[in-house]
């Protein structure tokens, strides 16, 4: 069954109602229906708090990287493993088409279920999923395959498996080789993008958030527990922290916000993951007029012009 925030209880009920008056077959009660389902929508979606966005950006039924990946790719095939160590399940690499491009698409995945959360480490990676990421990045651009990737994570495991293989140094080493990466690449947020664990697939030609996706240093959970010793603050952490993608397309840090569907991606999959490729197709086609010396230029101008100071 479908997930309802709070602030989307009339939408549900109206929706109840719809499904209701279909299986009377009431085309005049459907028609009116829609109408109030509309506007209820557009009511509601276009007055979101930072919280409410957060909230989406976490919703139960949202879209994650493997949803994308099936509903956009075709003949794809998955690359498993670091070697050096082990596979890390929420760390996900496939190649395949995207409309007619051959593509690398590199993506985080928390899971569905109790079982298949675990298996995914609720969207954690450990070291070796990004060492997984970078030799599926560096296997690209030996092909001049351009890279996609979908970054959801609430930020790199933290455990003391995660320390001892070095998980600050395999991050480090993901924002190095792919800043220098001779290949297009356009990285997306989909949902949540926690700290290291986010920019760890973030360097990137293109850095674009969905609509209702957040993008943060640390959780809001985490800031309120340092800043006012409460969790329980984490609502008025959101609103100061400036993490929606609307906050983060106006300080001039993420390239783009992608519209997915006004009602949110989680209430149609299919209208978000194709405005992804969209997009995806867009900016590919915009970075392969440019000059390879060009484009490596330009990447290096917008990685290093993030962030601003005042004396």
């Amino acid at each position: 069954m479908a997930t309802y925030l709070d602030f989307e209880q009339k939408i549900k009920f109206i929706q109840e109602d719809i499904i209701s008056a279909q299986v009377r077959h009431d085309e005049g009660a459907l028609e009116s229906l829609q109408k109030d389902l509309d506007k209820a929508v557009s009511k509601i979606f276009n007055n979101l708090s930072p919280f409410q966005k957060l909230q989406l950006a976490r919703h139960l039924d949202r879209p994650y990287a493997l949803d994308y990946i099936n509903l956009i790719m075709r003949d794809k095939y998955e690359i498993h493993g670091d070697r050096h160590f082990r596979d890390d399940a929420a760390i996900l690499c496939y190649i395949g088409y995207i409309g007619d491009e051959k593509v690398m698409v590199i993506g985080e995945q928390k899971g569905r279920g109790t079982k298949n959360k675990i298996k995914r480490n609720f969207g954690m990676p450990h070291p070796e999923g990004y060492r997984k990421a970078l030799r599926a990045a560096q296997l690209a651009e030996k092909f001049n395959i351009p890279v996609l990737m979908l970054i959801d994570t609430p930020g790199a495991y933290p455990g003391i498996g995660a320390e001892e293989r070095n998980q600050s140094e395999a991050i480090a080493r993901n924002l190095i080789e792919l800043a220098e990466l001779n290949v297009p690449t356009i990285s997306v947020v989909i949902g949540e993008g926690g700290s290291g664990g986010a920019l760890a697939i973030g360097v990137a030609d293109r850095l674009a958030m969905m609509r209702y996706s957040v993008f943060s240093v640390i959780s809001p959970e985490g800031c309120s527990a340092i800043l006012w010793n409460d969790p329980a603050k984490a609502e008025a952490a959101t609103n100061a922290m400036k993490i929606t993608s609307s906050d983060l397309k106006d300080l001039d840090l993420i390239d783009d916000i992608i519209n997915e569907p006004l009602i949110g991606a989680h209430r149609n999959r299919d209208a978000a993951a194709t405005a992804i490729a969209d997009y995806f197709l867009d900016e590919l086609s915009k970075l392969r007029a440019m000059s390879s010396e060009d484009r490596m230029d330009a990447r290096y101008k917008r990685l290093t012009s993030a962030g601003a100071f005042a004396e």
